[in-house]
């Protein structure tokens, strides 16, 4: 599992996520899954487009087949980089955020996903937010999301509407507890209880009211945006560290921004070598 965590303000979109990576295998004599093994080191956070102010981020899944996300994550972007690849082949002058998730979407679940056989058992799901500026900056920012749920997987989604505000995925239930001021099981704990589907939206929809706090304002500055993102993040690590059962968030932080003058960059990220001894290496997520 994993934590990923979004924010948008007028100046930049920030993706934020942690580094575990948890190994599970499904239960034979049970069908249940098991957590055998918590790895420390996923990448989730990705430089989709080297050059342009796009992002990208995951959460879910870890691989496809025998390829790990950042692996395919790498071919998209060979794909998208070189005008000797047909149509994946992205034109600096002339592009969208939503072309970007779309062709994401082709090759992660058309190409890769849907030539599994057999195909992953459920439940299983997977997500892939592409996030930055169109070449019409005019526009402003913009996020999509590729959504894979039990082999489903519709067009590609826009987040955050308004263009500004924040979302998580993987296990935000820490988030979802600070932010919005309820767990993400009291809906269902309401229809337990015996409440009728209308009396839980309406229920939910006053104590969200009452309890949600508007803690991403439009004209945060970059830095207050990535301060935020990193905090919802290690909350999160924190908060799952006592529970019992694996850490199944945790290990580094890997952030990224991008803005609309100074494209993509990089807050934090691991290597997997040193750095110091690698000065021309440049094909890093």
């Amino acid at each position: 599992m994993t934590v990923c965590v979004g924010i948008a303000v007028n100046d930049c979109i920030v993706f934020a996520a942690d580094s575990a990576s948890s190994l599970v295998r499904t239960n034979p004599a049970t069908g249940a899954s098991e957590i055998i093994n918590v790895y420390a080191n996923g990448d989730k956070v990705f430089n989709l487009l080297k050059g342009h102010p796009i992002c990208a981020m995951t959460c879910g899944m870890g691989n496809i087949g025998t390829a790990s996300i950042a692996t395919l994550v790498k071919e998209l972007r060979r794909r998208l980089s070189s005008a000797e690849q047909g149509d994946w082949f992205v034109n600096p002058e002339a592009y969208t955020v939503e072309e970007i998730a779309t062709k994401a979407r082709r090759f992660l679940f058309e190409e890769r996903y849907a030539a599994l056989q057999p195909p992953p058992p459920a439940p299983h799901s997977f997500e892939f937010w592409v996030g930055g500026y169109s070449s019409d900056f005019d526009a402003g920012h913009e996020v999509w999301k590729v959504s894979i749920i039990n082999g489903v997987c519709e067009a590609p989604v826009r987040e955050l509407e308004g263009g500004f505000g924040w979302f998580a995925g993987g296990q935000p239930n820490a988030i979802v507890r600070l932010l919005l001021g309820y767990d993400q099981n009291l809906p269902q704990a309401l229809t337990t209880a015996g409440m009728a589907d209308a009396g839980v939206s309406a229920t939910m929809g006053v104590i969200r009211a009452h309890s949600e706090v508007g803690i991403v304002m439009p004209t945060m500055p970059t830095q207050d945006a990535i301060d935020l993102a990193e905090f919802l993040v290690e909350t999160t690590k924190r908060f799952v560290r006592f529970l019992p059962g694996a850490d199944t968030v945790g290990g580094e932080t890997d952030v990224a921004v991008v803005t609309k003058y100074e494209g993509f960059k990089w807050i934090r990220r691991k290597y997997f070598y040193p750095a110091a001894l690698n000065p021309l290496e440049t094909d890093h997520a």
